[in-house]
Formats: structure tokens, C-alpha cells, sequence
């Protein structure tokens, strides 16, 4: 992979390069042009694959930043590159300069000092966020300072095919359903991480204390706080598709499954993601969306600059379009991805405004009012020892 001049540039010993200053924006728009962008993401999902391009077209035509998407299956991989590039001393000219990254990859790289930063809150179109509504400036419990720029903003729902159910107010009434109708359900195999939300979701509906799970495991009763979990994950896995011998390895992979009839019921962390897959013929137009009693997990999508990026302001300003109102209202938009936005749309001036009032959000998809309360993410240690003890309890069976 050839890197621009700038990175060659920063690799020869003795010559570094400026740092660019958030807050000197037209300087960072000076520095950035030209530049090209390594944004590592995930590239499961055509429909994100093809909005990253779509921004990769507008940062182009506008400043003249090329953006060239590094597809990922796991964004641990490009954590792991970015932590070998600094045991191996490569403090400048770096592979990675953009990640799309939250949870506990952004806890390791932050207490690891792999971050670039503190950007985020400088950039000029911060203005629009809507801080005091949306996860904005905590990351699984973890503050952001600065060090990553959220993008889209995600509340767990379920999807269900209403001509075979109705919605459940619970986990408790999702066991029932599942063992009256076995097979019909799945969740993806951990540690994808839409299948540890599920665990985290059903670990919020059956536990005492709640509030115990934002602060890190390690300070609580892990074994009593967890058994719940693990007596209803016990009950439910014979009842799943496959009879739990086998899992959807993806979240695409159990939309496929609903499609093809062998499901009836699926986690998403999308609100729009049924619209969205309906308006792609993906699923039949009786799929709808529906969130249990008491709420669910919200987060939100992030990027972050690693400490030794190529084009540290060709990222910056990748990160700022991500918050524009044009980009913001075209991922919310459930023909295009269906994500939420992470703007006060209701401050915006009126000609953005107006951007999102003509979005249709689709058939399946809930008003705030519907999604109800949204619960924080838990600690990131939390996420971490339930995948671990998934896998050696479920994750081998036969």
C-alpha cells in the first residue's frame, strides 16, 4: 500500500510534521489536501460500504481528501495494527489514519495513548451535536474527551415478522415464545458484537441492580450478578434455530435468515434497519420493530484518529462531514443505512432542518416517543468476561 508524500515525508528520521490544530480549521483544510485517508471500518454491510464511498466522493469534490476504505471484520484487527506500528517505534507515517470505533476498542486505545487528540469538539460542525440528548461524550461509561468524533447514533430494537407474532414486553416473555416456537429465534454468534448486545441486553432485563453494571466488573459480585444470565441463556438455547448448535455469524447473516423464512424474531442495533431492508426487498414489508419494557441499550459510532496517522487532517475533516447535516440526514434515510443521527435536529437552521423532515423513516420504524428509555452501554470489562464466558460455555457445543 503506497502512502502519500506527507507520510513518506513523516518516516524519514529527524522530519516530523506539524501537528494540525482542530481549532485552526483552515489550516487543517490546507494540510488536508491532497491527502489520502485510510479509514478502517467495518465492510460487512453493502449499504455502509457504499455510504462510505458516497463520503469518500463528497470529501474529494470539496477538499480534495481522498478516502480509501480499509474493510474490516473486526475492528480489533486495526487496533492491533496501530498497537504493533508503536512497540515497533513507528510514531509517525502510520497505516491507519480514521477507525470507526467504540466500546472496548476505544477503551484499550485510549488507556493505551494510541489516540490523536483531543479533536472532536473543535470541529466546526460540533456546533450541531446534540450533546445533552445523545451518548455523545461517554463511550460504554468511558469519557470521550475529545478523542473520537461520534457519526450515528444506535438504540437496540427487535425485528419480528408480524404476520407469525406479536411484540413481547420481555425477556422473560421471549423465553416463553421461544419454547413455544423453537427455531424460530437466533442471535448472532459472539463476539459479534450484536450477539454480546444481546447478551447485555438480557442481562439488563433480569438483574437486581442495574446501576451495577457501569461500573467495572471487577468491583461487584461478577458470579452472582451474572447467574441470572446464564440460568436464562441455559433455558433458551435448546429453543434456538439450529437448536443452539450453530449461530448467524453476522448481523447481515440473521437478516438472510428472517428473509429466507427460518426465523421470525432478530436483535438489531438499528431503529431504521427493518425500513431499511424492506425498502432493499431484503425483508417482507410484515417485518416491524418493537423494544421491551423498561428500555434498551443506546450508543453511539465513533471515529478516532490514531496517535501516529498519515493524514491526521485529512481524518479531521472525514470526521467533520460525518457530522454535517447532509451526511447526517442521508444515513438516516432507511433507503441508505437507517442510522440515527447524533444532532439536535430541532436547533438546526431551517433549510438543514428541513433535510430530515423530508426523510422517510419507513414502515418498521419507531418514533422516539415508541423507543422508549435508553440505557446506558455497560462498562466495557463487563463486555469483555460475558463473550469470554459465552464462548466456554455455549460456544463449543455439538
Amino acid at each position: 500500500m503506497i502512502r502519500p508524500l506527507a507520510a513518506a515525508l513523516a518516516a524519514l528520521p529527524g522530519l516530523a510534521l506539524a501537528e494540525p490544530d482542530p481549532a485552526d480549521w483552515g489550516a487543517v483544510l490546507g494540510t488536508a489536501e491532497g491527502q489520502t485517508v485510510y479509514w478502517n471500518a467495518w465492510g460487512g454491510s453493502t449499504a455502509t460500504n457504499e455510504f462510505i464511498a458516497w463520503v469518500g466522493d463528497r470529501v474529494a469534490a470539496d477538499h480534495g481528501v481522498t478516502v480509501e476504505h480499509v474493510k474490516l471484520a473486526d475492528t480489533a484487527d486495526a487496533v492491533s495494527r496501530v498497537l504493533a506500528e508503536k512497540t515497533a517505534g513507528q510514531d509517525t507515517g502510520g497505516a491507519v489514519d480514521l477507525i470507526w470505533i467504540n466500546g472496548e476498542n476505544f477503551a484499550a486505545m485510549k488507556e493505551a495513548g494510541l489516540l490523536f487528540g483531543p479533536f472532536a469538539e473543535d470541529l466546526p460542525n460540533w456546533r450541531h451535536v446534540d450533546t445533552d440528548g445523545k451518548p455523545v461524550r461517554t463511550d460504554f461509561t468511558v469519557p470521550t474527551e475529545g478523542y473520537e468524533s461520534p457519526w450515528a447514533a444506535a438504540q437496540v430494537v427487535f425485528m419480528y415478522d408480524s404476520a407469525d407474532m406479536a411484540p413481547l414486553p420481555s425477556m422473560a416473555a421471549l423465553l416463553d415464545w421461544a419454547e413455544a416456537n423453537p427455531g424460530r429465534f437466533t442471535y448472532p454468534q459472539p463476539p459479534d458484537f450484536l450477539g454480546a448486545t444481546f447478551l447485555k441486553q438480557a442481562l439488563y432485563g433480569l438483574v437486581d441492580d442495574p446501576d451495577v453494571l457501569l461500573r467495572p466488573a471487577d468491583e461487584a459480585d461478577y458470579a452472582a450478578v451474572t447467574a441470572p444470565l446464564w440460568d436464562f441463556v441455559d433455558d433458551l438455547t435448546p429453543h434456538l434455530w439450529r437448536q443452539g448448535r450453530a449461530y448467524p455469524q453476522s448481523g447481515p447473516r440473521q437478516i438472510q435468515l428472517m428473509a429466507d423464512d427460518e426465523i421470525d424474531l432478530a436483535i438489531s442495533f438499528s431503529p431504521g434497519e427493518a425500513s431499511a431492508a424492506i425498502a432493499d426487498f431484503q425483508l417482507p414489508d410484515t417485518v416491524r420493530t418493537f423494544v421491551p419494557e423498561g428500555g434498551t441499550i443506546g450508543n453511539a459510532s465513533f471515529v478516532a484518529i490514531p496517535y501516529n496517522a498519515s493524514a491526521r487532517a485529512g481524518a479531521m475533516v472525514v470526521a467533520n462531514f460525518l457530522l454535517s447535516p447532509e451526511a447526517q440526514a442521508r444515513a438516516l434515510d432507511p433507503e441508505i443505512l437507517g442510522y440515527g443521527t447524533v444532532l439536535d435536529v430541532a436547533a438546526l437552521p431551517p433549510a438543514d432542518r428541513a433535510r430530515f423532515e423530508e426523510v422517510p423513516l419507513g414502515v418498521a420504524t419507531l418514533s422516539p416517543d415508541e423507543l422508549g428509555p435508553t440505557l446506558p452501554e455497560p462498562h466495557p470489562s463487563w463486555m469483555e468476561r460475558i463473550e469470554a464466558d459465552w464462548i466456554a460455555r455455549f460456544g463449543t457445543r455439538d
